[in-house]
């Protein structure tokens, strides 16, 4: 059966700067408001599907943060964009899933996109987009759907744990981004457990079947997106780490390098299993090359041996009437002897050559 090539079409879209167009697949009836507002000796907690819920906290001198899931509701977006005075190319990447990860400083905020994996509830990898937007006591989340990898973070908030509640909004951003990193972690180690559960079944000869290449073609793919994902965030902590804004409190940067080398680790992690996923085609082709090679190997000995027994066969099958052994009494089974003690000496031969 010929497969017939899709005709795609492409077609550019030229929209003007700060166009706000979601082009994800995650769409969301109503968007979804969590907003966590506190200081060291207060915390309020509410869950709105009204945007204009989290006006009611700023200039109290405490932290606000607000979680907006759902970018297809790009009218509650734009009212929040207007409220805190969002440049529109902010909200334009803010609703582009395809942005990739990048930090930018304005006036009175700076603004930081990347990607956040996880898994849900299937145990299936999910990668989703999310921007923050981070000012002197505010800390504006935006992601696409429900589930986050935030629901440690909500709880030290809530109950006092650590030192978040009597940090400042630079702390909240760096507790965001060290909430992603650390389950990039995770991520990373079930991509490790899958290549090497694949490599092992790889040496197993049973297991070498047609969906191998399959898995080890899903398993590229998987580690070329989360690679896609987690490399550009190593630029964006770095420019993070040396920005001189007055945003960020002197104490928050160490713990922004910190950041840093957890962001080298996983990258150096995600490359190293990169090199083993493409390694593992070559080890697959090896092996199933070296059992052709045994197949190949005894379908040759068993013609070696037999090329000796078709000459004489073929020998004594020619009808020629003066064939001196044709009239011998016993020629038959001398015949028969000769070509069953070739056959013996041969395979005799082989194994001492260890060929068999």
């Amino acid at each position: 059966m010929k497969v017939k090539p899709k005709n795609k079409a492409y077609k550019a879209t030229n929209l003007p700067p700060g166009t706000m167009a979601y082009k994800g697949k995650k769409l969301s009836l109503k968007t979804v408001i969590d907003i966590i507002n506190y200081s060291s000796q207060t915390f309020t907690k509410i869950d709105s599907n009204n945007v204009e819920d989290g006006f009611n906290f700023e200039g109290n001198k405490q932290v606000t943060w607000i979680n907006i899931n759902g970018l297809n509701n790009l009218e509650d977006i734009e009212k929040l964009g207007k409220h805190y005075n969002l440049h529109p190319l902010t909200l334009e990447d803010i609703v582009n899933t395809s942005q990739r990860p990048k930090f930018e400083e304005f006036q009175n905020y700076f603004f930081v996109v990347f990607k956040m994996l996880y898994f849900n509830d299937s145990n299936l990898l999910q990668y989703e987009h999310l921007s923050m937007v981070v000012g002197s006591d505010y800390v504006l989340t935006f992601q696409e759907a429900d589930g986050d990898v935030f629901d440690d973070l909500r709880n030290r908030i809530e109950t006092s744990k650590g030192r978040i509640r009597s940090q400042g909004a630079d702390y909240l951003m760096y507790a965001i981004l060290d909430a992603v990193v650390d389950n990039y972690f995770t991520v990373i180690e079930a991509i490790g457990d899958k290549i090497e559960d694949l490599e092992s079944s790889i040496f197993e000869s049973q297991n070498n079947n047609a969906t191998t290449p399959n898995q080890i073609q899903q398993l590229k793919q998987d580690v070329l997106k989360i690679r896609r994902s987690i490399f550009p965030l190593r630029e964006v902590v770095n420019r993070l780490e040396k920005s001189d804004n007055s945003i960020i409190n002197e104490k928050s940067q160490s713990y922004i390098r910190d950041l840093y080398d957890h962001i080298i680790q996983v990258n150096e992690s995600i490359d190293l299993y990169r090199e083993m996923v493409w390694s593992l085609m070559d080890m697959y082709m090896t092996i199933i090359s070296n059992k052709m090679n045994e197949v190949m190997k005894v379908l040759t000995i068993i013609a070696t041996i037999f090329i000796p027994l078709t000459f004489i066969a073929g020998i004594y099958g020619m009808n020629f009437t003066n064939m001196p052994e044709l009239q011998a009494e016993n020629g038959y089974f001398i015949l028969l002897g000769v070509m069953v003690l070739l056959f013996i000496v041969m395979l005799i031969y082989f194994r001492k050559k260890k060929w068999l």
